[in-house]
């Protein structure tokens, strides 16, 4: 069961209406966040409201008030009291608007949602996909509701048997999944694209650049070409619902899970128990 919260009530999924002009709906002009939760508490919620003022700021929306969404997220969590593993979306809109790409002035449209969830399984497949993700895109890095190239991308991955889809970007290095960031494996260092690539600022894989500092694991930034990814000798996916989790297999060959992946995988488990906000 999903239960929402909207304009100041929290209420079951079906009785939750937007209006059938916001421009959230007609355009895609809006933003939104997922949070994992854990025992019933959202998981690093104000890095996850920091990243929604950041991509609100990137398509020009007045950013929420972060107070006002982090009491809701409170209230709404406290009327779902027995959730073991959930998932938290915020999604935060334009508001009403015409049938056109103009705005109304006025205020936005603020909706959260929760339902629980089940753990990813623990052998993951990937497939490549034969579409990019524009780097240079004006909302390049905003978590943006116009997601329907990541709906499209992600229906192509399942037909193939797969978990998540890889895209590149316009010069061929490879950027991100349709809902995950991509950490590979390459000569005894882990690499993940740098955010000039075109991808999203994961609050996952944020952390654990911070958190490899810190324990000398062997992980930065760096460009991979796309045409590399047959030679490479593993791979990861970073998410907010995953993790940190070792990819199984990549367009129908086996990759192994190396030790360096099992030591990102239990330096983030471990970091991520010692705090639900770090």
């Amino acid at each position: 069961m999903t239960t929402v919260w909207l304009a100041g009530r929290v209420l079951p999924a079906e009785q939750a209406r937007v209006a059938a002009l916001d421009h959230g709906l007609t355009v895609g002009d809006g933003v939104f966040e997922t949070c994992k939760v854990v025992a019933g508490q959202p998981f690093a919620l104000t890095r996850h409201l920091r990243r929604l003022a950041r991509s609100a700021e990137l398509l020009g929306l007045p950013a929420p008030d972060r107070g006002v969404v982090a009491a809701a997220a409170g209230e709404l969590l406290a009327a779902v009291p027995e959730l073991p593993l959930g998932r938290l979306r915020i999604t935060y809109t334009s508001g009403d608007g015409p049938l056109s790409s103009e705005r109304l002035p006025g205020g936005g449209m603020l909706c959260l949602a929760v339902m629980a969830t089940k753990p990813w399984p623990d052998r993951i497949v990937v497939a490549t996909v034969p579409w990019t993700r524009n780097e240079r895109s004006a909302i390049a890095g905003a978590k943006s509701t116009s997601y329907a190239e990541n709906v499209v991308a992600l229906a192509a991955a399942h037909r193939a048997g797969a978990h998540e889809a890889l895209l590149p970007n316009t010069v061929g290095n490879l950027c991100e999944g349709t809902g995950s960031n991509v950490v590979v494996e390459r000569d005894g260092e882990l690499l993940t694209p740098p955010l000039s690539a075109g991808a999203l600022a994961g609050i996952t894989r944020e952390l654990l650049l911070e958190w490899a500092k810190d324990d000398d694991l062997p992980l930065r930034e760096a460009d991979v070409p796309i045409s590399e990814l047959p030679l490479l000798d593993g791979l990861l996916l970073t998410s907010s619902t995953r993790d940190v989790q070792p990819v199984a297999e990549l367009d129908g060959r086996g990759l192994p899970v190396s030790v360096l992946a099992r030591r990102a995988q239990r330096l983030f488990a471990a970091r991520a128990a010692a705090g639900m906000d770090p």
